[in-house]
């Protein structure tokens, strides 16, 4: 179970993290996890230059790793970048020495003082770890989890999820995965058209 619209209430619990953005107008931040890979960053990279957008993607180092090449079209492009940690570890289940150790390793290809959870999940103990290390780190989670990750979700339904619940300021997630591509596929560039045509504006973090 996920949660398309974070209620305010796990704000508050964690507020010392970035949720949402303040913004004048109808100003959105798209955000992309798990990547980069081959096929499906480019498809992303091409539907946002489209619409001359500007996101952030927040990259999984060994995927870094494997795919030097499609990581440095991300920022050719201008897009923001941040650290998903080397490995994807869930916080909740990993000891913070080793949380820590799987960022670094990360950081060491990904420079960037954004940092996102996998999962959404981590110890206030792993974050204080963190920012005792990188005092400027920014960590950002979500107001708008598109559910594109989801294989029970059918692509309209994900499309619905991201067009319903948007408000300016949203940091919206995608994930530009071979799991989520299916829907990704068909809701990015649907979802790029109706915001665009609506005066939106996209900003990376």
């Amino acid at each position: 179970m996920y949660l398309v619209k974070t209620p305010w209430f796990i704000k508050q619990f964690y507020s010392g993290l970035l949720w949402n953005k303040r913004a004048d107008g109808k100003r959105v931040y798209l955000t992309f996890d798990d990547g980069p890979i081959p096929i499906v960053t480019p498809f992303v990279l091409n539907i946002l230059k489209e619409y001359q957008a500007k996101a952030t993607f927040f990259c999984i180092g060994d995927n870094v790793r494997k795919h030097p090449d499609v990581f440095e079209q991300v920022k050719a492009a201008g897009h923001s970048i941040g650290n998903h940690t080397f490995n994807h570890l869930k916080g909740w289940k990993t000891e913070n020495q080793i949380y820590l150790d799987n960022y670094l390793k990360a950081d060491q290809l990904i420079p960037s003082n954004l940092f996102r959870p996998p999962y959404g999940r981590i110890k206030r103990s792993q974050i204080r770890l963190l920012r005792a290390h990188r005092p400027d780190l920014q960590i950002v989670m979500w107001d708008v989890l598109s559910g594109d990750f989801d294989l029970k979700l059918s692509p309209e339904a994900c499309l619905e999820n991201v067009l319903r619940h948007v408000w300016p300021g949203s940091i919206v997630v995608f994930h530009d995965s071979l799991k989520a591509f299916d829907r990704l596929e068909y809701v990015l560039p649907r979802a790029m058209e109706e915001w665009s045509s609506k005066g939106w504006v996209f900003a990376g973090l």
